[in-house]
C-alpha cells in the first residue's frame, strides 16, 4: 500500500521523525509491506458480487506486521464509579492496539465514529503519560470507494480536526490516509 496522503495534527508527524525515528521509519515501511487485494465479494444490494478489499485481511496484515517490530497492545482496565449514582462497573478499559514506546498506532477501517473514539483514547494516553503521539492509520476515500459500506474514509477526520483547531485532540496526532499502489 502507499501514503496517499498524511496530516500533522500538532506537529506528530515532526515528532516522530526527530523523537522516533525507528518507529517513524517502521510505520513507513509496514504500510508499504501491506498488499492489499480484493478478497471480499459484496453481498451488498448495491454493489452485489463486486470484488472489494477486505479491512479483515488488511488488519491482520497489519497486526502481524506491527507484532513483529515489537508493538504491543497497550490497555488500561478501571473501574467506573460516577459521583451520585450507586451503580459500579468493573472491567472497563482503554485500549490501544500497537504501541512501542510513547507511540501509539490505532489501524481503523471501521465507522467514522471509531475514527474519532480513536482521538479520545490518543487523548486519553497522552493525559495519563503513556504516550506522546498517535498514529492513525486509515483509508482514503479513494481506497474506501473500493470497500464495504461503512468503512469511514480519512479525509473527513481530517476535516474535522482541522475545524476543531487545537482544541480535539489536543495530543500531537500524524493521521495517514491510505491507498493501494498503482
Amino acid at each position: 500500500m502507499k501514503i496517499e496522503y498524511d496530516y500533522s495534527h500538532l506537529g506528530g508527524s515532526e515528532i516522530l521523525q526527530v523523537k522516533y525515528p525507528d518507529q517513524y521509519r517502521e510505520i513507513r515501511e509496514i504500510v508499504r509491506a501491506i498488499k492489499a487485494e480484493k478478497k471480499k465479494k459484496s453481498e451488498e444490494k448495491t454493489m452485489k458480487g463486486k470484488m472489494l478489499y477486505s479491512p479483515k485481511d488488511m488488519n491482520a496484515q497489519f497486526r502481524e506486521l506491527f507484532r513483529a517490530r515489537g508493538y504491543n497492545e497497550l490497555r488500561d482496565t478501571y473501574t467506573i464509579r460516577i459521583p451520585r449514582y450507586s451503580h459500579t462497573i468493573t472491567g472497563a478499559f482503554k485500549q490501544i492496539d500497537f504501541v512501542k514506546d510513547k507511540v501509539l498506532v490505532e489501524v481503523q477501517f471501521g465507522k467514522y465514529a471509531f475514527m474519532f473514539y480513536d482521538m479520545a483514547k490518543f487523548q486519553y494516553f497522552f493525559n495519563e503519560n503513556k504516550a506522546d503521539v498517535g498514529v492513525e492509520i486509515v483509508a482514503s476515500h479513494k481506497l474506501q470507494s473500493d470497500m464495504s459500506t461503512g468503512v469511514s474514509y480519512g479525509e473527513q477526520l481530517v476535516y474535522d480536526i482541522e475545524r476543531l483547531k487545537r482544541h480535539f485532540p489536543a495530543v500531537p496526532v500524524w493521521v495517514i490516509l491510505l491507498n493501494v499502489d498503482g
